[in-house]
C-alpha cells in the first residue's frame, strides 16, 4: 500500500514540459520595458522580450508582479535555459476569439483608424488589420460632399485617421485574414432605444447639417439625423436645394418613414398644399403670364407663381420645322400662357403658348402624356 502511494506521488511530481506553440499560463515575476519574466507552474521560468513583448501595446504595457496571464512558447530553451515566450501569438488568438464573438453576437468593439483611401478607412483591432467601407460609416462621419467631389471626400476621411471608432464586425475570415467592420451598425445598435421613441407622423425641428443635390440632412433631438429628399422640401419644383437652404438653417419637418437607423423627413407635409385650391386661382382656357424656369427638349417649365409651376409641352409652343426649343426660348423670359389642363391630385398643370397652333395625332398625344407624367413626377 505504501509503495503504491509512493508511485502515485512520483507520477504527480512529473511536470509536463511545454512544447513550441503551446500556450502557457504564468505569474509575472518582474516586468520592465525590455523584458517580462514569468513563473510557470513554480518549476520553470519564461521570458518575453524583443518584438514579442509589447506587440499588444496597452494590454501588456502596465504589468505588475503577481499578475497572471497567458503566453505562447516560441522556444523551449533559450541561451539562459528559460522558456522563450511571446505575448503576440497568445494575444492574436485572443483577438480572433473576440472578433468572432463580435461577429456572431453583434457586439461592438473599438478599432483605431490607421489610413484613409477613397473607398474607406484602414483600421486595426490590436494587431489585426481591417477595412471600414465609406458606406458603413455612421451619419456623423459619413462624408456628405456636394457634387460628390472625390478629393473632398478623401479629405473628410483623412480627418478621421488616428481616432478610435465603435464598430461591429460584418465580415470575418481568419484563413484569409479578412476583417470588414461597420460603424453604422454599431451606431444603429446604440441608437435603437432612442429611435424607438419616434414614429411616423411626428413633427421635429432641427438644424441642416448637409446640403446635397438630392436633399438636405437634418440633425434633431437625441443626436438623431434625418433626410429630407428634394421632392419633400416644398410643393413646387426645386432643381438645387442649395438655392434655398444652407448648412445651419433651422427647419421643421415631419417623419414619413423609419427604416432601421434611417429616418426620412418631409418639410412640405407641414405646409399647406397650394394645389388643393388651384382651381380658385387658375381656370381652364384662361391666359396667365409665366416665367420660364427650365427648358427640356420636350417642353418648358413655367412658374406661374411662387407655388405653382406648369409644363408647356414642345407640341404646344408653335415651333417651326427644324427649330430647336432652346433657340426660340430662354430661361427667365416671360410669356403669356393658356391653361390647357389642371390635375390637382397629381400636381400637374398643362400650358400652351397663347395663340399657339397645336397639331397632334392620337399617337403623339399618348407619347406626350407619358413624357409629361414621367418628368413632373421626378
Amino acid at each position: 500500500m505504501a509503495n503504491k502511494d509512493l508511485a502515485s506521488l512520483i507520477d504527480e511530481s512529473i511536470v509536463s514540459i511545454p512544447q513550441e506553440g503551446d500556450t502557457v499560463t504564468g505569474i509575472v515575476i518582474s516586468a520592465s520595458k525590455s523584458e517580462v519574466k514569468l513563473d510557470i507552474n513554480g518549476v520553470m521560468t519564461g521570458v518575453v522580450r524583443g518584438r514579442e513583448l509589447y506587440y499588444e501595446s496597452a494590454d501588456y504595457a502596465k504589468l505588475q508582479p503577481g499578475d497572471t496571464l497567458e503566453a505562447t512558447v516560441v522556444e523551449v530553451e533559450n541561451e539562459n535555459g528559460e522558456l522563450e515566450l511571446s505575448f503576440r501569438h497568445a494575444g492574436q488568438e485572443k483577438t480572433w476569439l473576440t472578433l468572432t464573438e463580435s461577429y456572431e453576437q453583434k457586439i461592438n468593439i473599438k478599432v483605431r483608424v490607421k489610413e484613409a483611401n477613397r473607398g474607406g478607412l484602414l483600421v486595426s483591432y490590436h494587431q489585426i488589420s481591417g477595412f471600414l467601407p465609406v458606406s458603413q460609416l455612421s451619419p456623423e462621419n459619413y462624408p456628405r460632399v456636394a457634387g460628390g467631389d472625390k478629393n473632398k471626400i478623401l479629405e473628410k476621411l483623412k480627418s478621421i485617421v488616428g481616432k478610435e471608432l465603435d464598430v461591429q464586425v460584418i465580415t470575418l475570415d481568419r484563413k484569409d485574414e479578412k476583417l470588414v467592420v461597420s460603424e453604422k451598425n454599431a451606431w444603429q445598435e446604440k441608437q435603437k432605444d432612442v429611435i424607438s421613441k419616434y414614429k411616423v407622423g411626428d413633427a421635429v425641428e432641427g438644424d441642416i447639417t448637409a446640403v446635397t443635390n438630392f436633399g438636405v440632412f437634418v440633425s434633431f433631438a437625441d443626436n438623431l439625423e434625418g433626410l429630407i429628399h428634394i421632392s419633400e422640401l416644398a410643393w413646387q419644383r426645386i432643381d438645387d436645394p442649395s438655392d434655398i437652404y444652407k448648412v445651419g438653417d433651422r427647419i421643421k419637418a415631419e417623419i414619413i418613414s423609419i427604416n432601421g437607423s434611417k429616418i426620412f423627413l418631409s418639410a412640405k407635409k407641414l405646409i399647406n398644399d397650394p394645389w388643393q385650391n388651384i382651381q380658385e386661382k387658375y381656370k381652364l382656357g384662361e391666359n396667365y403670364k409665366g416665367q420660364i424656369i427650365k427648358i427640356n427638349p420636350f417642353g418648358l417649365f413655367v412658374e406661374l407663381d411662387q407655388d405653382i409651376h406648369g409644363l408647356a409641352h414642345v407640341s404646344q409652343i408653335s415651333l417651326a420645322a427644324g427649330q430647336k426649343i432652346d433657340d426660340c426660348y430662354k430661361i427667365g423670359e416671360t410669356h403669356e400662357f393658356t391653361v390647357m389642363s389642371i390635375e390637382p391630385n397629381e400636381h400637374r398643370l398643362g400650358l400652351t403658348i397663347k395663340g399657339a397652333t397645336v397639331k397632334k395625332t392620337e399617337k403623339t398625344e399618348a407619347k406626350e402624356d407619358f413624357e409629361e407624367k414621367a418628368v413632373i413626377s421626378n
